[in-house]
């Protein structure tokens, strides 16, 4: 015990981050009586490599702000008014198991749906505890959509998920082609390799709608317009069939389906692809002839060309190129993507499988919960995610919250603009208090991330409180982990020997393939034939116009200009915007804004036939003309009348995943009399939790 007046003792801990990242860093946590007092990376991880980003190095600012959930909370006013009234975790977790009952024996156990994405990513934390529950219980599946499923349709499909290019690999490269990905606010830890890539000589190429960090650093930026990547793609492709630059010998060996991509990409010439992408035709030719002739060439496929009703294609055609060109075989050669599926872990943790019962894509959410085709969803058990903050149709997905009727749980960390309408709200504990596994998709890491805090406030991990309801509604069975320490340990359990052996260990496993695997060399695709499948016939079967075919844009004279939401240096998606931020501004390309009459600063009305937000404009030519960006995960404090740029993204879906397509938004924007009467809602009330 220390001593009366001595300075307070001074520890060191390591655990892992678990957020949505490709990272997943290593941390070293300093504390001082018990609490936190510095975030930074450890030195013991060479991806880490002591330093991490500044949303992380914040994240105590989230554990000890404002806005922490301490106790379990149920609703005291209207919904959306932030009125709670702070309950026991006996009582709170009484009345959502007899809601769930009642709702079960009354409705059916489909017109409940868990609303959930990947808020922590760990293997404890989403589908396994809370899988237990929802799957017993018989509720509605949800197809979590709203992002990397175009993506990981195509990856799938022509790959079958292959481990891909690893972050070390890159300054290897001649040449590096990043497409659709910013790593300077979304994977920080691939620029120090970028870096080293180029001073090696590495040709680099950004195509994005702005000029980002990374962009401004390449050799040459290509600001496509949004949407239009798709016959980018193919016009190389067609380039390198019809200049006989492709790889027959690999093509003969290792694909299927070559001669239908090259009948699909045979319309797209050079010029007809800079006409639809706003690009010049004799650029897109010297990026084709460039990537033709250079090895090793390596392709980064990012997730922000998805985001379209020609995502999915797009990503196939992305990612088809090297196998087209013949990149593979070579270190620093090939595509780099996700390597999450690298390890081949099944989750065998879980032995209840999926129910057949009706799957709700997580996009359409607003559209059910207000014009229901079928059985209409009357429970909510909201966590891992913000569904007001993130969903498409942002006004459809408020009246649905708005629902008197709807009984709707949120749990979850701090107080969401999705916690507002919950008739009980739960604490939920951060990954500085609960054991999970950090699984990078970067770099091919594994790590057991361990409790470096006690729980703040009444704060409790997913798994008990998953097991907890499990156990109230009758639902569990002998064998069952009892909580979460419990959880942890059926998961090592059940890993592969040495990997659970690595992580008691040592907290981190050793990965497969050293770590960088060499694609068609220590790697094939996992195809049912091993082999690249240039044409799969159920993708084809899947998009409306057929695997690569184009939809145009749906730009009109009425809404001309595209509306995107990049993803930014404050947020994990919409993880950490409560917190404090510069004033978030609508950026404008100034030859836009001059048309307009807009000037830096102006209030501006940005709208379309779905509704309308209210911002302030910053010109700036980083972005391309014809375009507006909204930085994604903003919280409806950010904006004067309290609505993202979500409120104006429609809910239809890609070609490919079923995912969505916010970039798909197109908008008219126009000066806003400040002191006329904002039209729908403003920004919610303060929280209150007596």
């Amino acid at each position: 015990m220390a001593k009366p007046g001595a300075a307070p003792t001074e520890s060191h801990v390591q655990t892992a981050c678990p957020l949505d990242c490709p990272d997943a860093c290593t941390l070293d946590v300093t504390l001082r009586s018990g609490r936190i007092t510095k975030i930074d990376g450890s030195k013991d991880n060479h991806i880490t490599s002591g330093y991490i980003c500044a949303k992380v190095r914040g994240f105590h600012e989230r554990i000890y702000g404002d806005d922490r959930l301490l106790y379990p909370a149920v609703r005291r006013g209207a919904k959306g008014k932030g009125q709670f009234r702070r309950v026991s975790w006996d009582d709170a977790l009484d009345l959502i198991a007899e809601k769930m009952r009642h709702t079960r024996d009354t409705d059916g156990a489909e017109s409940i749906l868990p609303l959930c994405y990947g808020g922590s990513n760990g293997f404890m934390t989403q589908d396994y505890a809370d899988a237990i529950l929802f799957r017993r219980l018989g509720t509605s599946r949800l197809l979590r959509t709203v992002c990397a499923a175009p993506t990981g349709a195509a990856n799938m499909g022509l790959y079958g998920k292959m481990a891909s290019v690893v972050y070390e690999d890159y300054p290897a490269a001649k040449m590096i082609i990043i497409w659709g990905v910013n790593p300077g606010v979304s994977g920080i830890h691939l620029m120090p390799f970028l870096k080293e890539a180029r001073d090696h000589g590495a040709y680099v190429v950004v195509l994005d709608p702005r000029a980002t960090t990374v962009a401004r650093q390449a050799d040459l930026h290509l600001a496509v317009r949004p949407g239009a990547d798709l016959p980018v793609a193919l016009a190389i492709h067609r380039h390198l069939f019809e200049e006989g630059l492709a790889d027959q010998a690999f093509l003969d060996q290792h694909t299927t389906g070559a001669a239908d991509l090259r009948k699909r990409a045979e319309p797209w010439t050079f010029a007809r692809a800079a006409e639809v992408s706003g690009l010049d035709a004799g650029q897109l030719r010297g990026l084709a002839e460039r990537y033709a002739k250079t090895s090793p060439a390596l392709v980064k496929c990012g997730w922000g060309l998805e985001r379209n009703r020609n995502g999915g294609s797009a990503a196939a055609a992305v990612l088809a190129l090297p196998a087209v060109a013949g990149k593979f075989g070579v270190r620093g050669g090939g595509y780099s993507m996700s390597n999450a599926a690298s390890w081949d872990i099944d989750r065998t943790w879980l032995a209840d499988a999926e129910p057949p019962t009706r799957a709700i894509n997580m996009n359409k959410v607003g559209r059910l919960l207000t014009e229901p085709e079928s059985a209409p969803v009357n429970m909510l058990f909201v966590y891992n995610c913000n569904p007001v903050a993130i969903l498409p149709d942002q006004h459809r997905v408020i009246r649905g919250f708005e629902r008197e009727d709807l009984f709707t749980v949120v749990f979850d960390q701090v107080m969401t603009d999705s916690a507002m309408y919950a008739d009980v709200v739960l604490p939920a504990t951060t990954f500085m208090e609960h054991y999970d596994f950090a699984r990078g998709y970067g770099a091919i890491t594994l790590q057991l991330g361990k409790p470096v805090i006690d729980a703040v406030g009444e704060s409790r991990p997913n798994s008990d409180v998953f097991l907890e309801l499990s156990r109230r509604l009758e639902l569990s069975v002998e064998g069952d982990p009892a909580d979460d320490l419990e959880a942890m340990l059926a998961v090592l359990g059940h890993l592969p020997e040495q990997i659970g052996n690595d992580l008691r260990e040592n907290w981190t496993a050793r990965p497969p393939y050293d770590g960088r695997p060499v694609q068609f060399v220590d790697v094939f695709p996992k195809t049912a034939d091993h082999k690249v499948n240039l044409f799969p016939s159920h993708l084809d079967q899947e998009a409306p116009l057929g695997l690569y075919g184009f939809q145009v844009d749906p730009a009109t004279t009425e809404f001309p200009l595209a509306l995107i939401s990049p993803a930014s240096d404050r947020t994990i998606s919409s993880t950490l915007g409560e917190l404090a931020r510069p004033e978030v501004r609508l950026d404008i390309n100034p030859g836009d804004a001059a048309a307009r009459g807009i000037e830096e600063g102006d209030s501006l009305r940005m709208w379309n036939a779905l509704g309308e937000v209210h911002i302030k404009a910053h010109l700036t030519h980083l972005l391309r003309p014809g375009t507006v960006a909204m930085p994604k995960g903003v919280w409806r404090r950010h904006s004067a009348n309290g609505y993202t740029s979500n409120a104006l993204s429609p809910d239809t879906l890609s070609d490919l995943g079923g995912g969505a397509c916010f970039n798909d938004a197109r908008v008219q924007v126009e000066r806003r009399d400040v002191g006329a009467r904002p039209t729908g809602s403003r920004r919610p009330p303060p929280t209150t939790i007596e």
